[in-house]
């Protein structure tokens, strides 16, 4: 029988208010993999569960990040620069563990990761349904933000993303494909996946791709 994780909860001061790190503690953790969650949700949505669930058993502890907008029950979130701030001012808590940190975090919270990973010394970035442009204007593409990353990145999106299908990422990058899914991983009823198949397909090449870091 697979053990309990341990969870814990700490909040940590950043310019904007407080943030609040979810941590899922491996018992002899190897990596951080650190979560930020989308403009449009917090650290309850569908895959960042499932991640937090999945892979401290495999030697990674998972910490889902709370931005402080969330934390102060704000509906919209802050602009792009505010959100970086404040995941700078987090980072040193996701460190703290003393292993290499990976990361990551889905939609918003993935441009975020790939906005301060070099400058944070983030071992890679595991980048969840990465907007890549806004729905219907591709020509506002968002490609240099996963090109300007500094290290290794891996994109894990929904088939029918409509912020960006897998076929619309430019050459070099090659998104694990989530068949059927959409912008938060869900699939529809009458697909030949169900949704618990669907988030195995994330956790599954997260859980992979983690090994080689």
């Amino acid at each position: 029988m697979t053990p309990a994780i341990e969870q814990t909860v700490q909040d940590v001061p950043t310019p904007a208010g407080d943030a609040r790190v979810h941590w899922h503690l491996a018992p002899r953790a190897r990596l951080v993999l650190a979560l930020g969650h989308g403009a449009g949700g917090g650290v309850e949505a569908r895959d960042l569960r499932a991640l937090a669930a999945a892979l401290p058993p495999d030697g990674v502890s998972v910490a889902l990040v709370e931005q402080p907008w969330r934390v102060a029950g704000k509906k919209v979130a802050p602009a792009p620069a505010a959100l970086d701030a404040a995941w700078r001012a987090v980072w040193p808590a996701l460190a703290a563990p003393g292993v290499p940190v990976v990361a990551g975090g889905r939609s918003a919270g993935a441009r975020v990761a790939c906005r301060t990973a070099a400058e944070l010394g983030a071992a890679a970035v595991l980048a969840l349904s990465f907007p890549l442009h806004p729905p219907g204007k591709p020509e506002r593409s968002r490609a240099d933000e996963l090109a300007g990353a500094g290290v290794p990145v891996l994109v894990v999106q929904g088939e029918r993303d409509p912020f960006g299908r897998p076929e619309e990422f430019p050459a070099g990058t090659e998104p694990v494909v989530v068949p059927h899914g959409d912008h938060g991983f869900a699939v529809p009823k009458k697909a030949d996946v169900t949704q618990e198949e669907a988030l195995e397909v994330i956790t599954r090449a997260a859980g992979m791709w983690l090994k080689a870091i």
